[in-house]
């Protein structure tokens, strides 16, 4: 689990130091800690991490494949600039393969995920405003990452995963820059219980409708403002 909570992979194991310096940098960076444009200083991160220069590289060159930070051969490496414009491509891709995540998810739900999920369920149900924008992105990003373990094939949930980070990331910029775009409190947690409770049933066409519709009806709010 990393520091922002999340399950990092599909049967999770201990992090080597490589990749809790990977996971810590790309937290900073999805919750704009470190800023777009921000130049990354070998040295500075060594200090900030406390870690070696070799986990520093590594996790560097994993970023830039993830699209995270990019490296100039002149001007040094650079947290990577976003573009509101992106969005509505991730969610377009998000919202065919995780409405398909989700359908596999309430076919291949097992006894003690489903007890997992019936506290996920109590817990939206718990969960009461206002809360901070931090707040509500974590829980949702909690659920979706459940359906995405559920659904049981590691190249979707490590597929989804990525996507999910980036969208993530543009979400804490723009959602503070352009308030219309915050979900309301009750509108999450009505979706989240729904999609939930019909996975839990194994109503597989119900909970990929859902997931499809919770996707797509935040893709339409972004196409409004830009």
């Amino acid at each position: 689990m990393n520091t922002l909570g999340f399950e990092t992979d599909y049967e999770e194991a201990e992090p080597t130091l490589a990749e809790r310096t990977y996971l810590r940098l790309r937290d900073d960076i999805i919750t704009s800690e470190l800023a777009p444009g921000t130049l990354l200083r070998e040295s500075e991160l060594m200090k900030r991490l406390d870690v070696g220069r070799t986990p520093v590289r590594e996790a560097i060159q994993r970023l830039q494949h993830d699209g995270f930070v990019v490296i100039s051969a002149r001007r040094g490496t650079f947290v990577s600039t976003i573009d509101i414009h992106d969005l509505t491509a991730i969610y377009e891709a998000r919202a065919r393969i995780e409405s398909w995540a989700t359908r596999l998810a309430a076919e291949r739900l097992r006894e003690f995920e489903r007890q997992e999920a019936t506290k996920l369920m109590e817990e939206l149900q718990q969960a009461s405003g206002p809360m901070a924008l931090e707040d509500i992105l974590a829980l949702d990003r909690k659920i979706h990452r459940f359906i995405y373990r559920t659904a049981k094939n590691s190249y979707l949930l490590n597929t989804l995963d990525h996507y999910h980070n980036l969208s993530l990331r543009i979400l804490y910029v723009f959602m503070k820059r352009f308030p219309v775009l915050v979900p309301r409190l009750e509108d999450v947690l009505h979706d989240q219980f729904l999609m939930l409770q019909a996975v839990c049933a194994g109503d597989a066409d119900l909970a990929e409708k859902i997931a499809m519709d919770h996707v797509m009806s935040f893709e339409r709010e972004v196409r409004k403002v830009i």
